[in-house]
């Protein structure tokens, strides 16, 4: 076969890609899908929509918020992969967005409404209640509301208050007795306290579960506010700002006094969306409400349900108490397959690289990990780096532990890890008071990299262990994310480990590694070379075939370099759960690439890239996704696996989630995704729920 040419111009065109955020928004409505699937647990349903919410604010918060920058200080270029302004991406955005909401909003009443009462658990209207629920609520109020409750006037002398962002508040419109009507119409601000539960459970009878949420129980009482004065409306309103912290690194001289100093000002920051009730605000109060807000660019949500879905986190734990069958079956995470429970983590290691597939496997071992060698005396020394921790973290206290023992211990935390930075700098000052040597990153980059060395001295030989992963160091989001990694000792890794955490705390040029590629730009490079690898491949044996599994993909040189593959005939096989700006399926440009997305119970986080080489098999796991971000803007960590039946484990989940017909979506050529659907006689193929199968499995068969 001849090496095919392909020309820049063919493979650039906007209508190849698409655009980043609607791609965004397009794996939230995935999530929505799963608050619809009548086949998840009822209360399971209520997280996807709780999640849904999350997820939505963050997006206004970072991404909108960008783009509404953007527009305000004039700038109008296209972006460079779906041609889309600044302007026609929040009109696209707009009118998703508000369609989403929609559909969240009636899948809400269904759940709460319809389906709930079956299960004899009930949210009420005031008006709803029995004589004795009112008085326990009248009592409430009295008690436990009314004092925290601060109402604010709003007139020449008390301007409309600063509020913070996703508060829930409320705009009170009041008439004023025995004064003249053109005189007497007046505008207060309620803020439902968010120190206070969202929702208060009322008396009642058996293991009926009746709740009113804080603000019906606030508007209900809203008078006692005013003496004096008629209450005209209460209407509910909550805010999202820009949440995106503007560190200056050229001139600081402590980065986490910078960051300290950022947070407070991100609760103020520019308004990116307002959300108001559906049917509650009437058109003089919601002018009133922008005039005072001073923010045209902000996009107003009227919702036909309660503002800010978060709260069903907390329903659910309230909910399912006693009612188990409306969740999924517990699953305890079992054992690592290549670690007996009477084994020593550390002996093993030197015999055999230790693979570890979360959460089907448990993240204990790697918390014992750094727990053993901070008590072990032969350790000498433990470096990791730390990007996004729980918050009552088992590995800073065993990294605390392990300076308090007088082991060198070094540690990497990232204070700029988006929305953790308050939980970072805390950490960060707790680590540096225990003895730790506590740095905080590189220069205008993220460390995203998960790596962790423990260098011990045994008869007077060192012995150098790595773990790296996909994944955080966090023992909470290790039960719902699937990340995979290993421990090894083998010694170019263990070089590789030192010199990176060299690199990462002095002033040294980027070293050359044996086995690790490093970001920022490198791992990028090592890509491009081994798709070129693969289509050179493919066309002297034929064969050529790629398997990459990934969190989002954006990197437009990487995109059009899948095309090059597509082109030469190389196959493309692609697991993106969230973000993917390519599009497979293009007749003559993407034919030869499919692209699955696969969102359920477990969120899905392992990046994994596989490339055949003509039967090498080249695999390798990483920390980064492939966006431009974590190409030239972050340091990260991509890794080889070398043993063979870690490759064979690997290989055969990415084929089952291929398989998937239950929770995969496949995108078309047109950029939309629709449910892997099983044909006549198929049988039903979860990918997750076969891992958790297996894990089970594995225990069984080794008892």
């Amino acid at each position: 076969m001849e090496l095919v040419q392909v020309k820049h111009t063919e493979i650039t065109k906007p209508e190849y890609y698409n655009n980043r955020e609607l791609s965004w928004l397009a794996f939230n409505e995935r999530v929505l899908q799963e608050a619809e699937d009548a086949q998840n647990p009822l209360l399971e349903r209520l997280k996807f929509l709780a999640i849904f919410s999350s997820n939505l604010d963050e997006f206004f918060m970072v991404r909108v918020a960008g783009l509404q920058d953007q527009v305000k200080a004039g700038f109008h270029k296209p972006e460079n992969k779906s041609g889309l302004t600044p302007k026609e991406q929040l009109a696209r955005i707009s009118e998703k967005t508000q369609a989403l909401v929609s559909r969240q909003t009636a899948i809400y009443k269904e759940l709460m409404k319809k389906l709930l009462p079956k299960e004899n658990v009930h949210t009420r209207k005031i008006v709803e209640l029995n004589e004795e629920q009112t008085n326990f609520i009248n009592e409430y109020f009295e008690e436990t509301i009314f004092p925290v409750l601060t109402p604010v006037a709003v007139d020449a002398y008390r301007p409309f208050p600063t509020l913070i962002s996703k508060t829930l508040n409320m705009i009170i419109l009041l008439e004023q007795d025995n004064v003249e009507p053109e005189f007497c119409e007046k505008v207060a601000v309620v803020q439902v306290p968010s120190v206070l539960e969202r929702f208060i459970q009322v008396p009642s009878k058996g293991n009926e579960i009746s709740v009113v949420l804080l603000e019906d129980i606030i508007s209900a009482n809203i008078n006692k506010l005013f003496y004096g004065y008629h209450v005209k409306s209460v209407q509910s309103f909550r805010l999202t700002r820009n949440a995106d912290l503007t560190i200056h690194e050229e001139g600081a001289r402590d980065l986490l006094l910078e960051i300290e100093k950022e947070l407070k000002k991100r609760k103020w920051g520019a308004l990116t969306r307002l959300e108001v009730r559906t049917g509650e605000m009437d058109k003089g109060v919601l002018q009133f409400l922008l005039n005072e807000l001073e923010d045209w660019e902000a996009e107003v949500y009227s919702v036909d349900c309660p503002l800010d879905l978060t709260f069903l986190f907390s329903f659910v734990k309230l909910v399912g108490e006693g009612r188990e069958h409306l969740e999924y079956e517990s699953f305890i995470p079992q054992p690592p397959q290549d670690l007996r429970s009477d084994e020593n983590i550390f002996e093993k290691a030197l015999t055999q690289d230790i693979f570890f597939n979360h959460p089907y496997e448990s993240f204990t071992p790697i918390v014992e990990f750094v727990t053993e060698a901070a008590n072990d005396p032969s350790v000498l020394a433990i470096k990791q780096t730390l990007y996004r921790v729980s918050g009552n973290s088992p590995v800073i206290q065993a990294l605390k532990l392990a300076a308090e023992n007088g082991k060198q211990v070094t540690v990497l935390v990232e204070l700029k890890a988006r929305f953790d930075e308050e939980n970072n700098v805390h950490w960060a000052k707790e680590l540096e008071q225990s003895g730790c040597l506590v740095i905080y990153g590189m220069h205008n980059l993220k460390t995203h990299s998960k790596i962790t060395l423990v260098v011990r001295r045994k008869q007077s030989k060192i012995e150098r262990f790595v773990h790296l992963g996909t994944g955080n160091y966090n023992d909470a989001t290790a039960k719902i994310y699937t990340d995979m990694g290993i421990i090894t000792t083998k010694k170019k890794f263990g070089i590789d480990a030192t010199n990176f955490f060299n690199f990462l705390s002095g002033y040294t040029e980027k070293p050359n590694f044996h086995h690790i590629v490093v970001s920022p730009n490198d791992i990028r490079v090592e890509f491009i070379k081994l798709i070129d690898d693969e289509i050179n491949y493919h066309l002297k044996y034929g064969k050529g075939h790629i398997r990459a599994k990934m969190n989002s993909l954006t990197d437009k040189e990487l995109i059009m370099k899948m095309y090059e593959a597509s082109i030469a005939g190389v196959k493309v096989d692609l697991i993106i759960r969230g973000i993917c700006c390519l599009r497979p399926g293009i007749k003559g440009i993407s034919e030869n690439i499919t692209v699955i997305s696969i969102v359920g119970r477990f969120l899905e986080h392992a990046r994994i890239y596989w490339f055949h080489h003509n039967g090498e098999n080249k695999l390798y796991l990483s920390s980064a996704d492939m966006m431009t971000r974590n190409m030239i803007k972050r340091v990260e960590i991509l890794f080889p696996i070398f043993d063979t039946e870690i490759k064979k484990r690997i290989m055969k989940s990415i084929k089952t989630q291929f398989r998937d017909n239950v929770k995969a979506r496949i995108q078309d050529e047109n950029g939309v995704y629709y449910y892997n659907e099983k044909k006549d006689g198929d049988k039903c193929i979860n990918s997750q729920e076969i891992f958790l199968k297996e894990a089970y499995r594995v225990l069984i068969d080794e008892e």
